[in-house]
């Protein structure tokens, strides 16, 4: 059974570690999630404990038997005229673990978040025309527009389109 959690701070060494083999996967699987292909494990470890620094940020990790399978994280906006407002980013599930509604878990287990610290706004982007932004729309989060060529592809082949969405969680109950 797939249990949801906030992550503990600092993380166990062992956390860490499978969170760097989710990143290296995800980016190994052509993710377009900041990294570029080959991703060794220790540079996602590394950036991982950065990320992981005490910074207001929160991370739910989804676990299998025990193991993490799977992440998101909720960046509180740091601007004093945006106290209801955060970004949602690194979307992670295991190869493994794909089509079997964890991603949309996740999703609804951050959005639980945000609102329990009193943001109501939340912004993401993602590759166009990826498998996430099939999830987001229907998750009814509302698509803004893409922009072109925003980013490389993992496998350094062309780039990609993103597409930003946001969503106003008092709208949704």
């Amino acid at each position: 059974m797939t249990t949801i959690e906030r992550l503990s701070s600092p993380p166990s060494d062992r956390d860490l570690a499978e969170l760097a083999d989710l990143l290296a996967d995800a980016v190994a699987d052509g993710a377009a999630v900041s990294f570029l292909q080959p991703l060794a494990h220790d540079q996602a470890a590394s950036w991982w404990q950065k990320t992981l620094a005490p910074n207001g940020n929160t991370v739910l990790v989804a676990r299998d038997g025990g193991r993490i399978v799977g992440t998101v994280q909720l960046h509180p906006a740091w601007a004093p005229n945006q106290p209801h407002r955060a970004d949602v980013a690194k979307l992670l599930v295991h190869r493994a673990q794909r089509r079997a509604g964890l991603g949309a878990k996740l999703m609804r287990a951050i959005e639980s978040e945000a609102k329990a610290q009193g943001r109501w706004l939340l912004v993401l982007d993602c590759r166009a025309g990826g498998p996430a932004e099939r999830l987001y729309e229907r998750l009814g989060w509302v698509r803004v527009g893409a922009i072109p060529d925003y980013a490389i592809d993992a496998d350094r082949a062309g780039r990609h389109a993103t597409v930003v969405f946001y969503r106003d969680l008092r709208a949704s109950g």
